[in-house]
């Protein structure tokens, strides 16, 4: 492969990010991954994510889009960055491509600690019903078991944009899109919070919820409880934030190569039952108008939960 290929501009992008964060960039952790999608890289959306805590201090995560008619759970099977297993997540993708039509993927990787998911993008005018994905036969029973709360909150119809499987941590994250707007109102997010377990949000996670355009959740298979809660919001300028940045982590968007042209980022809060609360902040080192509509990679966040 040249050095001006799309792989090579991008592990140089990724190199440069680690090294803004004080973090190790090793070329036989990153460069594996980036081999084994090149194909996808020229025209695929690019994001970069940082995080508070101790989850994320340690690592910046990237991930990237791949096209429909890719397997990305085969690819990384046969590059040797994930390893199968008997676990139900390693059926889940499949499982998910049998059921419901898929518009995009996108694969998420630490530059510290390597492969980590797979995100499954739904067209904007084909977001899925709870009631399908609780269907499938891989999928963690935990969604059934919450498919009532889901119903309670006006989430149950076709509000899925994005579903992704974290082959690190064995969950699974929801994201919903076009939710009711009470969903945003202070009072709705915190009895959600309380009929799930999870401990009264902060203002700043409320704020996020005000002006948001997503919430997802994590589930996984050992617990039947929702793991983690999420809110996002998007803006053109990291500044325009709600919420104050870490000087660190606002250098480092000062810093890093991203789509200035269009710049946008994700900003996304998140609970666990024990009461931690995490900031994660997204940056599109690469931006297509389209995702206006479709939010890829939102992790918000991420999409992610992690």
């Amino acid at each position: 492969m040249s050095e001006t290929s799309a792989a090579a501009d991008l592990y140089s992008a990724i190199e440069i990010s680690a090294g803004l964060l004080d973090l190790p960039c090793s070329h036989e952790k990153v460069w594996p991954i980036l081999e084994a999608y090149e194909e996808s890289l020229p025209n695929a959306v690019i994001a970069f994510r940082v995080g508070t805590g101790t989850r994320y201090t340690g690592d910046v995560d990237w991930r990237f889009a791949v096209p429909r008619d890719t397997d990305p759970y085969a690819v990384a099977l046969e590059a040797g960055l994930t390893a199968a297993t008997d676990h139900p997540c390693s059926s889940l993708l499949a499982n998910l491509r049998e059921r419901c039509p898929i518009d995009s993927y996108g694969v998420d990787f630490g530059v510290v600690g390597g492969f980590r998911k797979i995100y499954s993008v739904f067209d904007p005018n084909e977001m899925q019903k709870l009631s399908t994905l609780a269907d499938i036969p891989s999928m963690p029973p935990s969604l059934t078991e919450n498919l009532g709360f889901f119903t309670r909150y006006g989430l149950d119809g076709d509000k899925v944009n994005i579903f992704a499987i974290d082959y690190r941590s064995r969950t699974v994250n929801i994201y919903f899109a076009g939710f009711p707007d009470q969903n945003r109102e202070p009072e709705t997010i915190r009895s959600m919070l309380r009929e799930t377990g999870f401990p009264e949000p902060s203002e700043k996670m409320l704020t996020i919820g005000q002006q948001g355009f997503g919430m997802y959740v994590t589930l996984g298979w050992d617990s039947p409880k929702i793991e983690r809660f999420s809110l996002s919001m998007m803006t053109p300028d990291s500044r325009s934030l709600p919420i104050p940045i870490e000087p660190k982590i606002g250098r480092f968007l000062d810093s890093v190569l991203h789509d200035s042209a269009d710049p946008r980022f994700v900003y996304c809060a998140y609970l666990t039952p024990g009461g931690e609360e995490h900031f994660k902040v997204q940056a599109y080192h690469k931006w297509h108008s389209r995702m206006q509509r479709q939010m890829l990679l939102s992790d918000s966040a991420g999409q992610q939960g992690n």
